[in-house]
């Protein structure tokens, strides 16, 4: 299926592919959002542990989330590990929370400004249930900072719909069975959400979109990074369909192959439809079957949980045969997707997790095991049987879900979120949430966000990544360098304070790129130098005229000696610029010296002197003024 012609040919566009991106991106903040705690404070350590169980509640409409029925269903104990030095009794839910952290904020309308977002005149907190566990009040606080912003992007603009500024979740340890254990030093840190329209058209454009975002964040040099710092939800859908959000994406170069892949699940999977349709099967009066087994089977998998004396049970998919194998991906079928929610929401985890007739694999059921079923069901050619076990309320829990799933092919793509598999393809995770799930704080008090605050926000905004790109390229940059720079704001601000030194700009984006990157090579592990030590070292290098071999020599025992202190790292090393003196002993010792040199041809003679008189000084003199003395030297004779 891999190589498969039909996989090869897919055409997103053909299909109405359409994506938007949902980025958290945590901001550098010394506190939480609602407490006082300490922010970055990560540690596998705890002190103490809280057992909670979670339960819906109704929306101010009355109504129950969708998601947060799932998870309900699922019957999880939830284990949080508490660590003294990174969480109070706020995340716990047994506090009432602080006034919201205005440095964050101050941060998000930073960024909603960069994102050519409109300031909301107040800001006002609301809560949005999370029945997952990952945040023990039950719900999420979140305050709308800005709307209606936009982004430029070949020739045209991608809609910022909204940015919001929120506390974190914790962060997940384990999550097998009916246990889900997290640590809850990142819970409540502040971050953002920024969410757009779906308007990329393309896989590639969805990566090209999240690049630019992620430069727009880092250019405020106000956020947090490293590994779990930022996630972003990728929504994707096709015509005829509706939106499925691939959650919890942690890198960019993972969006082309994951939409591209959900796009052509959700093209399979509106194909199913018809075909389901065209068999006349409809989703209002199919009724399907389900018979308990005993030891009328033989399977391996099916043996070993009768001696662990678990329940198993079958149920018969009328008109559905063949259709459990049907593709939906390189490597996927329909029924894994069907394996996929009863592992989540039955908790059947172990793998496989259900057995079906039309598995023709040798893992599957024997001959002798299918007609077994035929015999006890009374299964037609045109049926399909799926088989569950486990403990008996799992058991339960799980066919409903196969009659679910099989249900909601019938309509098309189930609005579900789903997380990545490697290799670019996912699996579910959740039902999609509703806008039911949101509802006001009245443990917040507004905040006003005067015009005179964002104005002044406004006048100290750095330039936006685009405005950068274009001095870039007029500055000729490989576009290599532009993206390294664009990437991270201390090269970007160390390469326009170069240009300001009088550097020019091809040389000032070989330090500031090339020349950095080798020092993080060969001083593995080491932090980039910060914008005082950069500054530093580019007056340096032109107030001594350092020239360009010179200073990869001066950049590298910089970084075997860990120094920043550049004066006494030259003097140590003996790294000083030759001086017209020290370079004219060089030549005449050369030249009196190397009597092959005067044997060459002119132009091979004043190359080779220049060599060797260059190689003498350690490549720690200026070019001009080597190539000046050999040539008054060689004219002289």
């Amino acid at each position: 299926m891999k190589n498969s012609p039909a996989l090869q040919s897919f055409d997103p566009q053909a299909v109405g592919f359409r994506s938007g991106l949902e980025v958290h991106q945590q901001l550098l903040t010394d506190h939480k959002l609602f407490c006082r705690c300490p922010a970055g404070v990560y540690s596998d350590d705890y002190d103490a542990q809280a057992l909670r169980h979670m339960r819906p509640t109704l929306s101010e409409l009355g109504e129950y989330d969708g998601t947060a029925l799932m998870e309900f269903k699922t019957k999880k104990d939830i284990l949080y590990r508490l660590n003294k030095r990174s969480v109070c009794t706020y995340e716990m839910d047994d506090n009432p929370p602080f006034l919201i952290n205005e440095q964050a904020v101050e941060i998000a309308m930073e960024i909603a400004l960069l994102l050519n977002c409109s300031i909301v005149g107040e800001l006002h907190v609301a809560r949005k249930q999370y029945l997952d566990g990952s945040i023990p009040a039950g719900f999420q606080r979140t305050a709308i900072v800005g709307l209606n912003g936009w982004l430029p992007y070949k020739g045209r603009r991608i809609g910022v719909v909204q940015l919001a500024v929120e506390e974190d979740a914790c962060r997940e340890i384990r999550d097998r069975g009916h246990l889900r254990i997290y640590a809850t030093d990142r819970l409540s840190m502040p971050l953002i959400e920024v969410v757009t329209a779906p308007d990329m058209r393309t896989p590639q454009e969805v990566a090209e979109v999240g690049w630019l975002i992620a430069e727009t964040l880092r250019a405020t040099g106000k956020i947090r990074r490293g590994l779990g710092s930022v996630r972003q939800d990728v929504n994707v859908s096709v015509a005829g369909g509706t939106r499925v959000e691939i959650k919890g994406v942690p890198r960019i170069p993972l969006f082309p192959s994951l939409t591209y892949f959900e796009a052509y699940r959700q093209h399979r999977l509106l194909a199913l439809r018809d075909r389901m349709h065209r068999r006349g099967l409809d989703k209002e009066t199919e009724a399907y079957k389900r018979f308990e087994l005993g030891s009328e089977l033989e399977h391996p998998l099916l043996e070993q949980a009768r001696r662990d004396h678990q329940r198993i049970a079958a149920v018969v998919l009328r008109g559905m045969s063949g259709l459990l194998r049907w593709p939906i991906g390189p490597n996927r079928v329909f029924a894994d997707d069907i394996a996929g929610r009863v592992r989540v929401i039955a908790c059947l985890d172990h793998f496989p997790n259900l057995l079906h007739t039309d598995d023709r694999r040798p893992s599957a059921l024997s001959t002798c095991d299918r007609q077994a079923l035929k015999a006890l069901t009374g299964m037609t050619a045109d049926d399909c049987v799926v088989i569950v076990w486990g403990q008996p309320k799992d058991v339960e829990t799980g066919l409903n879900e196969v009659e679910i799933r099989v249900r909601e092919a019938l309509v098309g793509i189930p609005n579900e979120t789903r997380q990545r598999l490697p290799g670019g393809e996912t699996d579910f995770e959740r039902i999609l949430p509703g806008p039911d799930r949101m509802y006001p704080d009245t443990d917040s008090p507004p905040l006003a966000l005067p015009a005179a605050r964002v104005k002044a926000i406004r006048d100290r905004l750095p330039e936006p990544p685009w405005t950068r790109q274009a001095r870039y390229t007029e500055f000729g940059l490989p576009a290599h360098w532009m993206r390294s720079l664009l990437r991270e704001p201390v090269r970007a601000d160390a390469f326009d304070y170069a240009l300001k030194v009088g550097i020019k700009p091809k040389l000032a984006g070989w330090i500031t790129v090339e020349l950095l990157k080798y020092r993080r090579r060969i001083q593995r592990g080491a932090a980039e130098l910060n914008p005082t030590h950069l500054q530093a070292l580019l007056d340096y290098i032109v107030d001594n005229k350092i020239p360009r071999a010179g200073i990869r020599l001066f950049i590298e025992a910089g970084a075997r000696r860990g120094s920043t202190e550049w004066r006494r790292l030259a003097d140590e090393c003996n790294l000083n610029c030759a001086d017209r003196n020290t370079i004219e002993a060089a030549v005449e010792d050369a030249y009196v010296n190397r009597h092959l040199i005067r044997t060459l041809q002119p132009e091979a003679r004043r190359r080779c002197l220049t060599g060797i008189v260059i190689d003498k000084l350690n490549c720690l003199a200026d070019g001009r003024m080597v190539a000046d003395i050999v040539e008054g030297r060689l004219n002289a004779n």
